[in-house]
């Protein structure tokens, strides 16, 4: 492993980490106002209805997969009788469909975003950035599910990627399982992290926001200042 790789691999991943954490504490105290996807359906909504949910959907998707791919040991889903070959298929097959519908999203939802002159205008370097970092991403993503999974002869990442990655969170990091990866996986798990770095300071922070508090607060009355009818059989005084 070279300079490079152990700086990107081993402790990268440790910068990336202290920028969301330290991030997301600066933002809530001092921009908690700014908390908010900013959304743009004011500007343009015919688009924005299909494209957000497929976008959505479809990340959500990739996320699980990505849980059970690198969260999850191999040892786990064999006991419980998920051959190595069906897990791959599976993996294979749903992450291409998921894949397919995040690029679509984030394609539609971009080209909104720049030829929607209202909604361009609405768009601040930070939006851009967050677009070319989210946007790489998901296309090294791409890359290796249909050009090294299902082109490329395949990679069994669960013995090299997923070990790295596990080893970060027990503070062991082990470059060497990743630099054994193709390139198009160690560029994506750097990305990665990197998209996870600028994180907190991007509109991608309202994924971290729930209404919780919708649940609990008390009812809004909504009063009328125009007269009612009166109901039949009602008497004046």
């Amino acid at each position: 492993m070279s300079g490079w790789q152990f700086f990107l691999f081993e402790v990268f991943p440790y910068v990336a980490l202290t920028s969301f954490v330290v991030g997301l504490v600066w933002r809530y105290r001092y921009d908690k106002f700014g908390w908010t996807s900013r959304s743009s359906q004011w500007y343009e909504s015919r688009t924005l209805r299909w494209a957000s949910p497929m976008f959505h959907f479809g990340i959500l998707g990739v996320l699980a997969g990505h849980f059970i791919g690198l969260v999850i040991p191999a040892t786990w889903t064999e006991s419980i009788g998920v051959s190595e070959d069906a897990y791959h298929l599976v993996a294979m097959v749903a992450g291409g469909i998921f894949g397919v519908m995040t690029v679509v999203g984030l394609v539609a939802l971009v080209s909104r975003r720049r030829l929607t002159r209202s909604v361009f205008r609405a768009t601040t370097v930070n939006d851009k950035v967050m677009y070319l970092v989210l946007g790489a991403v998901i296309l090294l993503g791409m890359v290796n599910t249909i050009g090294v999974q299902l082109l490329g002869g395949g990679f069994d990442y669960r013995d090299t990627v997923a070990v790295w990655f596990r080893s970060i969170f027990w503070f062991r990091p082990e470059g060497d399982e990743l630099a054994l990866a193709p390139w198009s996986f160690q560029a994506h798990a750097v990305m990665a992290f990197l998209l996870v770095a600028i994180w907190p300071f991007t509109r991608l922070v309202h994924v971290l926001s729930a209404p919780v508090g919708y649940l609990v607060r008390p009812y809004v009355v909504y009063r009328t200042r125009d007269p009612q009818p009166q109901p039949s059989g009602y008497a004046s005084r």
